[in-house]
C-alpha cells in the first residue's frame, strides 16, 4: 500500500490536473457538487446518544467504548441511513478530530492558499463522478454520517460529498504518488502450515498519514439490516473496509499495486472490500462482487474462506481483472506486485518487481514459513513484527524492505474457521493483539459493552515496544524532522548532532542520506561525499531510491572537484 503523503506528489503533474480540472469547474462541468442520495425509503430514528464516562457511549444496543489497550469498539446496527446516523452520533468527536488532522496534513504539504484553491478544484473535478459507482445504499450511509461532520470543512465541499471523497483518498494518493509506496504485507496459512490445521491470515496496513491519525484505531462490528454482519479494523468516519472478516469466516484486506492515473474516480477499493464482507459468504461470491466495480487503481484483495477453507488473491485495476490460486501448496503471500497470469506481460507489474521493494518482502515470507513450517496466533504475530532483511541482515529500523516497517496503522490476524480476529495496539503493530470472537459479538444474545474481546486469547505486547533500540528510533524519526526543516529553513546544526543521529539507527540508509544532503546544500562537499558513499554500504530501499542518491554523490563529487 503506498504511503499517503503528498510531499511525494509530482507537483508539476498535480499543477496540470489544478489547472484543466479549475477551467472544467469553471466552465460548470461538475454537477455532482449538488448531489444528495434519496433515502426516503429508509425508517430512521434520530440517535439520543448516552454518555456513560469519557470513554463510553451508547444508544439502543448501538455503542461506543475505548479499551485498555486503546482501542476504539464501535458496534452498530440498522438500515443503511440508521448505520450512517448511529455511527456518527456515537464517534462524531472521534471523527472529526480525525478530519481535522486529515485536512491539516494537507494544509501542511500545500501551505499556499491559491495551490489549496486549486487543489480543492481539482478534487471536484476529479470526484465528479465517483457518486454514480458507489452503490445507493453505501451512499445513504453516507449521508447519515456525514450529517456528524464538522462544519469548518464545508468550504472544500458540503458534508456528504466530502465524505464521499474522503472514501477515495486512499485511491487518489495512491493513483498520484505513483511509485512512492509503502508497502503493506499479508499472507494465508492453512493445512500442514498451521499447528492445528485451520486456515490463519495476517497483514500488515502500512497506511500512514502520521502518528495523530493512526492513535485513534476504530474496531469496527456492523450488523447491517440487509447482508452479512462483519468486522472491520480502520478509523473513525470510515464505512469502507481495509482489514476485515464477516460472520460467514470470509476475510478481506488490502494491497496496493502499481497504478496508471486514471481520468476520473470511480469505485473506491474500500467500498469493494465493504460490499464483500457484507455480501460474500466464499470466494467465487467475492470474485463476482469485485468483477461487477470500476476500480480506479490497482489492487491486490487477499480474500480468506472458511467455509473453501482456501485464500485466493483479487487482482483489479482499472482495464484488468485477475484472480491468483495457489496450486498444489496451503500458503498464499501477498506484498505489492501482481501474480495472476492476466498481469504476467504487464509492463507497469514488471517494472514494480523489478524496482520496489515488494519482490524482497516476497522473499523474506518466503524464508520466514521455511524456518517456521507451522504457525499459530503468536508465531502470526511474530512475522507481522519481523524487523530484519533477508538472512536475518540488519537493514536498520523503517525500512521499508522489512515487513516491519515501523509505521503501519494496524495489523491484524485472521482466524476465519474460528471466527477469531486479532488486532494490534500502538505503537504501530508492537502492542498487545487484542482477540474478538465474532461468533458471539454476532451471536443475538445481546452484547454487553465489556463483551467484545476474549483477553485470554489476547497476543503480548512486543518487548521491543520497551527496549532501548526503539526508544532510540522514534528520537531517530523526530531528529529526521528537524533536519529536513533545517535543510529547507538553512539552519546551522553541528558535526556531533549528526554523529548522534546516525548512532540512533546505524544500519539505515535513509540517515546518511539526509545528513549527506544536509551538507550538500550547505555547500561542504567533502563531507556529504563521505555520508553518500556511506549510504551506498546500506541496504537501500529501491532502485529509483539508489539512483537518486548515486545522482547526489556525482553532483557532489563535481561541485567538490570545481571548488
Amino acid at each position: 500500500m503506498k504511503k499517503a503523503n503528498i510531499q511525494y506528489l509530482s507537483y508539476k503533474r498535480l499543477l496540470i490536473y489544478f489547472l484543466f480540472s479549475f477551467l472544467l469547474i469553471s466552465c460548470g462541468v461538475s454537477k455532482s457538487v449538488n448531489h444528495i442520495p434519496d433515502v426516503k425509503q429508509y425508517a430512521l430514528e434520530i440517535p439520543k446518544v448516552h454518555r456513560i464516562n469519557d470513554s463510553t457511549f451508547s444508544y439502543n444496543q448501538n455503542f461506543l467504548t475505548k479499551n485498555k489497550q486503546q482501542l476504539w469498539e464501535l458496534y452498530i446496527k440498522g438500515n443503511p441511513l440508521q448505520l450512517g446516523y448511529n455511527n456518527g452520533a456515537l464517534t462524531q468527536d472521534l471523527m472529526q478530530k480525525q478530519e481535522g488532522i486529515f485536512f491539516s496534513k494537507i494544509e501542511g504539504f500545500v501551505p499556499s492558499k491559491f495551490k489549496q484553491k486549486l487543489l480543492n478544484a481539482f478534487l471536484k473535478w476529479y470526484n465528479r463522478k465517483m457518486y454514480l459507482n458507489v452503490r445507493e445504499d453505501y451512499q445513504a450511509e453516507l449521508l447519515g454520517l456525514s450529517q456528524y461532520s464538522s462544519d469548518q470543512y464545508d468550504f472544500i465541499a458540503p458534508k456528504y460529498l466530502r465524505n464521499l471523497y474522503l472514501h477515495g483518498a486512499h485511491d487518489i494518493g495512491h493513483a498520484m504518488q505513483d511509485l512512492a509506496m509503502v508497502g503493506c504485507t499479508s499472507l494465508a496459512v492453512w493445512n500442514e502450515n498451521t499447528e492445528d490445521g485451520d486456515m490463519l491470515i495476517g497483514r500488515n496496513f502500512d497506511f500512514y498519514v502520521g502518528d495523530d491519525f493512526a492513535r485513534n484505531k476504530l474496531v469496527e462490528f456492523v450488523e447491517p439490516e440487509d447482508g452479512i454482519p462483519y468486522m472491520s479494523v480502520s478509523w473513525p468516519g470510515m464505512i469502507g473496509v481495509v482489514s476485515g472478516m464477516n460472520k460467514e469466516g470470509v476475510t478481506v484486506t488490502i494491497n496496493a499495486g502499481k497504478s496508471r492515473i486514471p481520468l476520473t474516480a470511480k469505485t473506491p477499493i474500500s467500498l469493494v472490500t465493504r460490499e464483500i464482507l457484507q455480501y460474500a459468504k466464499n470466494i467465487e461470491e467475492a470474485i463476482a462482487i469485485a468483477r461487477k466495480r470500476n476500480v480506479f487503481v490497482s489492487e491486490s484483495i487477499l480474500v480468506g474462506s472458511a467455509h473453501d477453507k482456501n485464500a485466493v488473491i483479487i487482482e483489479v485495476s482499472p482495464k484488468n481483472f485477475g484472480v491468483y490460486r495457489i496450486q498444489n501448496t496451503s500458503k498464499v503471500f501477498c506484498t505489492n506486485h501482481f501474480q495472476s497470469d492476466v498481469y504476467k506481460d504487464d509492463v507497469r507489474n514488471q517494472k514494480q518487481i523489478e524496482e520496489s521493494h515488494s519482490a524482497y518482502r516476497y522473499e523474506k515470507l518466503q524464508e520466514l514459513l521455511q524456518e517456521e513450517k507451522k504457525l499459530n496466533p503468536e508465531k502470526m504475530a511474530s512475522i507481522l513484527r519481523n524487523r530484519s532483511g533477508i538472512k536475518d541482515k540488519s537493514i536498520g529500523n523503517g525500512n521499508e524492505k522489512a515487513l516491519n516497517q515501523l509505521l503501519a496503522h494496524h495489523a491484524v490476524i485472521f482466524s476465519p474457521e474460528k471466527k477469531l480476529a486479532w488486532v494490534s495496539s500502538n505503537p504501530y503493530q508492537l502492542g498487545e493483539f487484542v482477540c474478538y470472537d465474532l461468533n458471539e459479538i454476532f451471536s443475538g444474545k445481546g452484547l454487553q459493552r465489556n463483551d467484545f474481546s476474549k483477553s485470554q486469547l489476547n497476543i503480548g505486547r512486543d518487548p521491543f515496544a520497551d527496549s532501548q533500540e526503539f526508544k532510540d528510533y522514534e528520537e531517530y524519526r523526530h531528529l529526521s524532522l528537524k533536519i529536513s526543516n533545517a535543510i529547507h529553513q538553512k539552519e546551522e546544526l553541528t558535526d556531533g548532532f549528526f554523529a548522534h543521529y546516525t548512532s540512533l539507527n546505524p544500519d539505515f540508509w535513509k540517515g546518511y542520506f539526509l545528513v549527506g544532503k544536509y551538507y550538500y546544500h550547505k555547500r561542504e562537499y567533502l563531507k556529504a561525499k563521505i555520508q553518500f558513499e556511506k549510504t551506498l554500504t546500506k541496504e537501500i530501499t529501491t532502485v529509483p531510491d539508489r539512483k537518486s542518491v548515486e545522482k547526489y554523490l556525482n553532483k557532489t563529487d563535481k561541485k567538490f572537484k570545481k571548488y
